[in-house]
């Protein structure tokens, strides 16, 4: 039973993998970091229509796809969510490749809140007082990283806007996650093409032309984008939403540790203050999150006006 009032072993078992693999993918594009990130976004795109293409099959839902071209509505709405997608993917490759892991994981401790934040003022959802209060104390710790810096964290909060309206525009689109991520290459996969195209015509290619590894690890970038993707996808549904929002965090927990551990970043006194300010301000809207989990499904139990 997919009950979204009970856990399954299975979701959560999926749910944690997909999270693992994407905590391990700043490994994967740091041994990229001397491709440029359009030529990375390109191979990510191509090579992830194939599998995206085998899944659908596998999962007989091709239909979908087909009602999906067939409606100028949903390839609009697709079209937006593949925007965003891409600039998120370019940030977050950016980052890595120029030593800026830790923008990256600050950039996703955020988006939870920033959702929050999103809902209010544009889907008229009421934040309660603990998630408010987390909201703020999540801006405070920006406004300390951008004084510290004397500039804004243009990565960090790219990443949280670009996926943060990339969720918000993906709740609209009529198809299941796999037809969406499937729609969204789709649609990118002309670009990447021509990306690919002006790589090789000016000699720049590493793909093929360049070594055998790097051929090798651009053709995975289309394994390493899809496959968490669509495991995260299916294990979702077999989850509560309180769960999930404690979950999320095991990603960017990953990255960050990875960049002060094996890639050696800088961790300065701003960030020593900063990032505690966030893990504070997480861990106030994950109570609240689970309190109001149990409250929806125990509508006898009175929580106290300040949650």
């Amino acid at each position: 039973m997919t009950a979204t009032n009970e856990d399954s072993p299975r979701g959560l078992a999926l749910a944690v993998t997909a999270y693992v693999m994407w905590g391990f993918l700043p490994l994967y594009m740091k041994a990229l970091a001397h491709v440029p990130p359009t030529e990375v976004i390109a191979h990510r795109v191509i090579w992830s229509v194939p599998i995206a293409a085998a899944i659908l099959l596998a999962m007989g839902r091709t239909a979908d796809i087909r009602a999906a071209v067939s409606s100028p509505r949903t390839l609009g709405m697709a079209a937006v969510t593949a925007a965003l997608i891409s600039v998120n993917w370019g940030i977050y490759v950016w980052a890595i490749g120029s030593g800026h892991a830790l923008d990256a994981a600050l950039g996703y401790y955020i988006n939870p809140l920033f959702s929050v934040a999103l809902g209010a003022l544009l889907l008229g959802e009421r934040p309660r007082g603990a998630q408010l209060f987390a909201i703020a104390l999540a801006a405070v710790a920006v406004v300390v990283l951008t004084v510290a810096a004397g500039k804004i964290p243009i990565a960090a909060l790219g990443l949280t806007f670009s996926w943060g309206f990339y969720a918000y525009f993906k709740k609209s689109l009529p198809v299941g996650p796999a037809q969406g991520f499937f729609l969204e290459v789709l649609l990118l996969t002309p670009l990447a093409l021509a990306i690919m195209a002006w790589t090789f015509v000016n000699g720049q290619s590493h793909f093929a032309s360049g070594s055998a590894p790097d051929t090798w690890l651009l053709l995975s970038a289309g394994l390493v984008t899809a496959l968490p993707l669509i495991i995260y996808a299916t294990g979702a549904k077999l989850l509560r939403l309180s769960t999930i929002g404690i979950l999320q965090y095991i990603a960017p927990t990953m990255i960050f540790l990875t960049a002060v551990f094996i890639f050696d970043e800088p961790f300065g006194t701003a960030r020593m203050i900063a990032f505690p300010m966030i893990w504070t301000a997480l861990v106030i809207y994950t109570v609240s999150l689970i309190r109001q989990s149990r409250l929806k499904r125990h509508p006898d139990i009175i929580l106290p006006h300040s949650v």
